[in-house]
């Protein structure tokens, strides 16, 4: 498979803001249903935290960033810490998702073509329903793809997906 389409960074994503994410539990994994704002500010921001404990400075800071949407964070514990292996961001200007390997210190980002895929929000939450393992498996989760408790994950997610649809709700009345 030709990884053509695949935007690669050399820095991990931008984490969840905890005040603003919901945690659903699911077995070995937690999945964060987020409203995100993403602006040069935050992006920045993101970055000066990042580089705190590294040498050097931190990257430079993006431009002309000015989306929004609900995301959706599919993470796993490892020493004690929430890990996020796969974001959906389902945002309205450029809707894409993340694979991301803390071991192998990759974050793979693939843009979505709303035309082809329909609504971002809804798209994702249908690739976790059914492409879940495969995925994590893709982000070098293998271990936790083949732990994965899908009962579990059937249970919540229902609560997920109203989560977010009550969220991008939400925002879109208090614009």
């Amino acid at each position: 498979m030709s990884d053509a389409h695949v935007t690669r960074y050399d820095r991990m994503p931008i984490p969840p803001v905890e005040a603003r994410t919901e945690w659903f539990e699911a077995g070995p994994i937690a999945i964060g249903v987020e409203y995100r704002l993403l602006d040069d500010a935050v992006a920045a921001a993101a970055q000066t935290q990042a580089a705190v404990g590294r040498a050097g400075s931190a990257d430079a800071a993006a431009t002309g960033l000015d989306d929004r949407g609900v995301s959706l964070h599919v993470c796993a514990a490892r020493g004690g810490e929430r890990v996020e292996h796969l974001r959906f961001d389902c945002f309205q200007e450029d809707p894409h998702y993340h694979y991301v390997s803390w071991t192998e210190r990759f974050n793979h980002m693939l843009h979505l073509d709303p035309a082809a895929d329909g609504d971002p929000l809804h798209w994702a939450l249908e690739r976790i329903r059914t492409r879940l393992p495969q995925m994590l498996a893709r982000a070098g989760a293998t271990e936790l793809a083949a732990s994965l408790d899908l009962r579990a994950l059937d249970a919540v997610l229902p609560r997920v997906a109203e989560a977010a649809y009550r969220a991008r709700a939400a925002e879109d009345r208090t614009r």
